[in-house]
């Protein structure tokens, strides 16, 4: 049986992404919640927004903490 993974962050909430070593290091900051996504695996996924960018990113679970 496989059980389903909630995700630990809300929408609304701020929180702060550590990029990947793929991604570029000036990504690495605070962020807002705009969506909850799908899991990737065992991992739940956020879309996040920077206000100093005019767009959203995806990041997993993994790469946020509590800001």
């Amino acid at each position: 049986m496989e059980r389903a993974l909630k995700h630990k962050y809300n929408v609304g909430e701020t929180v702060y992404f550590t990029a990947s070593n793929v991604a570029r290091p000036a990504a690495t900051g605070t962020y807002e919640v705009i969506r909850l996504l799908p899991t990737d695996g065992d991992d739940c996924q956020y879309r996040i927004k920077n206000s100093t960018e005019a767009f959203e990113r995806v990041a997993k679970e993994s790469q946020l903490n509590v800001s």
